[in-house]
């Protein structure tokens, strides 16, 4: 692999990785908990699919719900396994010199968009049981864009600083 001459480092955790990490989980626990204390007055028909104003235009069984969180959990841990091997990740300048601080900085990129991922799919399955409950009108017509700048705007960051780390 092209990857297999590149400097294989340790390099501990940051706090803000921790942060990040513990928070993120704590409100996918907490969106969990809340699913589960609302299973009962859930119908059993939810919203599974948003127009791009963010009505509900597709519906399913409140089952569906469980899926929005699975994917985002599964995602969480398989980019978590991702962040541990930063020497496979591609970069622009790497340099024996440099990889340190690359390292940093891809392994970041990774838990930031991890994170920000996570959120969102407990973010759609809050909201879609508020939907299936009469509670709310759907996702609102700025949530998409929000979570596509967003990652848009993590990676763009992430970009212009492993260019500026060269």
């Amino acid at each position: 692999m092209f990857y297999e001459n590149r400097p294989k480092l340790k390099i501990p955790r940051t706090f803000l990785e921790n942060f990040l990490d513990i928070t993120a989980i704590i409100l996918f626990i907490a969106g969990t908990a809340n699913l589960i204390m609302q299973w009962g007055s859930i119908p059993g028909t939810v919203p599974i699919h948003f127009n791009g104003a963010g009505e509900p235009d597709g519906w399913g069984s409140k089952n569906n719900l469980w899926i929005l969180l699975v994917i985002g959990f599964l995602m969480w841990v398989l980019l978590t396994v991702l962040e541990r091997y930063p020497h496979v990740y591609n970069y622009l300048f790497l340099t024996d010199e440099n990889a340190e601080r690359q390292y940093k900085n891809g392994r970041l990129m990774l838990n930031v968009i991890k994170n920000e991922i996570l959120l969102f799919f407990v973010y759609m399955s809050w909201v879609s049981t508020g939907v299936a409950k009469g509670e709310s009108d759907g996702l609102g017509l700025w949530i998409l864009p929000i979570f596509i700048i967003a990652i848009t705007a993590s990676i763009a960051f992430f970009i212009v600083r492993s260019i500026k780390l060269k």
